[in-house]
C-alpha cells in the first residue's frame, strides 16, 4: 500500500465525486466557464443516472456553499411527509413500523430537484451563471438514453437486494434487465429517465413539482401505493438555511442544521480538538481511534435524544457547540475505558461531492435516497426512482420522530465545510448513515491536524462504530489495514472489534478538496468508490 498517495492538484478549480463520470461532467462545466454551482448540478444529474443504487432525482439533497468574503449558506432540499401519511393509516394496515420498501415506504416528497432549482437561480443572480439547464443536464441525458457501464458496486448491490426488491413496483423492469442483476461493465439504459431529464431541461426544474411531470408522478405514486399526492409535490420548496458553525483551534467548521445530523459531525470534531495530542497520537493508532469513537458515542447520544424536525426541537443546536459544553463532553472521555452506547441509526446510501471553482466558490453537496435503491419504487411513466427517507419515522406517537403529515424526517445527510485560519478552505464529506460523521472526523483531523494530504487522509484505513447494511452488529469495525497492535489495544480498552476488508465499502465513499491560500487546489477521492478527483 502507498502510505502517502498523491492528491489531485490544480490551479483553476477542483472536483471530486464517487463516480468518475460525475467528476468529468462537473469539470467540463468549469472548463467552459461555469461556476461551482453549475458544475455541481451537472455532477448531481450525472451521478443520479450512473450510480442509481446510491442516489436518484427521486431523493433529497443538501448544499453548503461558501463564497469568498461572505458567510457560508446552506440549502435544505428535503421533502416532508405526505399529507396522507398519518400514523393511523399505517396502524390500520396492521403495521407496527414503516416498511423499508414499497409504496408505503415512499411517503415523503423528493426534494433534490428543488435544491438544484434554488441553487441554479442563486447562481444566476449572485454569480452571473449563464449556462442553460440543457447544458448542465446534457451528460446525464446521454448516459440515461445511450447507456453507461454498470459499476461493480451497482452489480453487487443489485444482486444482494433482489430478494427484497424484485416485487416492488417498477424495480425489476428498471434494474433487472433480462430478469437478473446486470453484470459489471454491461451497458445499462434508462430511457424513461432520459425523457424526464429532457422534460426538466425544457420546461424548467419546477415542472417536477407543479407541471406535467408532477401530474405524471402523482398518478404513478398513487398506483404504487404511495401516500404522496400532487398537493404534496406542489407545496414543496427548498429552504435556505444558516449553517451551524463551530469554533475550532484551527478555524471555523460548518455543517447543516437539523433535521440533519450535521451537529453530530461538529460535536465529534469539537471534542477531538480538545483531546488531540500530536505527540501522543498516531493517525493509525489506538489512542486516536479510541478518542474519535468515544466522542462519537456522546454525539450520537445527543442526536438520538434531540435531533428532529427543528419545529419540534427541544433545544437550540448551538447550545451544544459552545466552548463550555464541548469542554464538558471532552472531559467525560476516559483514555482508558469505553463508554456504553445504544444502537445506531443503521445504513444509508448517499453520494457526497465537492467542487471549488476558480473564483473560490466552494460547494459541499449530498444527494441521497436513504437505503440502497430507496423504496425500490420506480415510477412507470417517468422512470423516477423514489426514496424511502420516511421509513426513519416512528409509528409511536411518543417517539422523537413520529410520523406526522408535513413533518420532515431525520436525515443522516450532512455536507461539511471548513475555513481555516491559515487561509485554507476545505470541503469534505462521506456517504453511509452512521459512518458519515465518523469518516468526516477521520478525514478532517488527518488533513488539518496530522498534516496529511487529502488523498492520503481518505485512502488511510477507517473505522465504523455501528450497524452496516444487513447487519445488526453495533461493533467497532476496523479495516484490516490497521496495525495489529491498534486492533489489540482497542480490544484491551473494551471495544468490541470486528475486522473487515482492507478497502471495505461499508466505510462509505469519502472525498475532500482544499483551496490553499496561494490559490492552488488539492483533492482526494475514495478508493472504496468508483470516483475521481480532478483539477485544472
Amino acid at each position: 500500500m502507498n502510505h502517502n498517495p498523491s492528491p489531485a492538484r490544480g490551479t483553476r478549480g477542483m472536483v471530486t465525486a464517487p463516480h468518475a463520470l460525475a467528476t468529468q461532467s462537473a469539470m467540463a462545466v468549469l472548463r467552459e466557464g461555469g461556476n461551482a454551482i453549475e458544475a455541481m448540478i451537472a455532477a448531481a444529474a450525472t451521478i443520479a443516472v450512473v450510480y442509481p443504487h446510491m442516489n436518484s432525482i427521486g431523493g433529497d439533497g443538501f448544499w453548503l456553499i461558501a463564497r469568498p468574503g461572505e458567510a457560508p449558506r446552506g440549502l435544505e432540499a428535503c421533502g416532508a411527509a405526505a399529507g396522507a401519511a398519518t400514523r393511523e393509516s399505517y396502524l390500520e394496515r396492521g403495521l407496527r413500523q414503516i416498511p423499508f420498501r414499497g409504496g408505503v415506504a415512499a411517503n415523503t416528497v423528493a426534494g433534490t430537484i428543488s435544491g438544484w432549482d434554488a441553487a441554479y437561480s442563486w447562481s444566476r443572480e449572485a454569480l452571473g451563471g449563464r449556462l442553460p439547464l440543457s447544458r448542465l443536464l446534457a451528460d446525464a441525458m446521454v448516459y440515461a438514453r445511450d447507456g453507461m457501464p454498470v459499476t461493480q458496486s451497482q452489480s453487487q448491490c443489485t444482486a444482494g437486494r433482489v430478494h427484497e426488491l424484485a416485487g416492488v413496483s417498477g424495480f425489476a423492469e428498471t434494474f433487472l434487465p433480462g430478469g437478473q442483476a446486470p453484470a459489471a461493465g454491461a451497458l445499462f439504459r434508462q430511457p424513461r429517465l432520459a425523457d424526464t431529464l429532457e422534460q426538466l431541461a425544457r420546461a424548467g426544474l419546477a415542472d417536477f413539482y407543479q407541471g406535467d411531470l408532477a401530474l405524471s408522478m402523482a398518478r404513478d405514486l398513487a398506483a404504487a401505493g404511495s401516500p404522496v399526492a400532487l398537493a404534496d409535490l406542489a407545496g414543496h420548496t427548498a429552504v435556505w438555511k444558516e449553517p451551524l458553525a463551530m469554533a475550532h483551534s484551527l478555524g471555523t467548521l460548518y455543517n447543516m442544521p437539523p433535521p440533519t445530523q450535521g451537529l453530530v459531525s461538529l460535536l465529534i470534531l469539537g471534542q477531538l480538538d480538545r483531546l488531540f495530542d500530536a505527540q501522543r497520537m498516531d493517525p493509525l493508532g489506538a489512542s486516536y481511534v479510541h478518542a474519535c469513537v468515544e466522542a462519537t458515542k456522546q454525539a450520537f447520544n445527543i442526536r438520538d435524544n434531540f435531533i428532529t424536525d427543528p419545529r419540534w426541537m427541544k433545544e437550540v443546536p448551538g447550545h451544544w457547540l459552545g466552548s463550555a459544553a464541548l469542554d464538558a463532553m471532552a472531559a467525560r472521555i476516559s483514555p482508558d475505558h469505553v463508554a456504553n452506547w445504544g444502537q445506531g441509526q443503521g445504513p444509508g446510501d448517499t453520494v457526497w461531492m465537492g467542487v471549488i471553482d476558480g473564483d473560490g466558490v466552494a460547494v459541499s453537496f449530498i444527494q441521497s435516497i436513504y437505503h440502497e435503491f430507496g423504496s425500490g419504487v420506480v415510477l412507470a411513466e417517468s422512470g423516477v426512482q423514489w426514496q424511502n427517507r420516511g421509513c426513519s419515522f416512528s409509528l409511536d406517537a411518543q417517539a422523537l420522530n413520529p410520523l406526522t403529515p408535513g413533518r420532515k424526517p431525520f436525515h443522516t445527510l450532512n455536507p461539511a465545510l471548513a475555513r481555516l485560519d491559515d487561509g485554507r478552505t476545505m470541503v469534505y464529506g462521506n456517504m453511509g448513515g452512521d459512518g458519515q460523521p465518523q469518516s468526516q472526523s477521520a478525514v478532517f483531523s488527518r488533513i488539518a491536524q496530522f498534516g496529511m494530504n487529502p488523498q492520503a487522509a481518505i485512502t488511510a484505513p477507517r473505522w465504523l462504530l455501528g450497524r452496516t447494511w444487513g447487519q445488526d452488529s453495533d461493533s467497532l469495525k476496523l479495516e484490516s489495514r490497521f496495525p495489529q497492535a491498534t486492533v489489540e489495544r482497542l480490544r484491551e480498552l473494551g471495544h468490541v472489534v470486528d475486522v473487515v476488508q482492507p478497502y471495505d465499502e461499508v466505510m462509505g465513499h469519502a472525498g475532500a478538496i482544499i483551496l490553499h491560500a496561494d490559490g492552488s487546489y488539492e483533492g482526494g477521492t475514495d478508493p472504496r468508490s468508483d470516483g475521481a478527483a480532478a483539477g485544472w
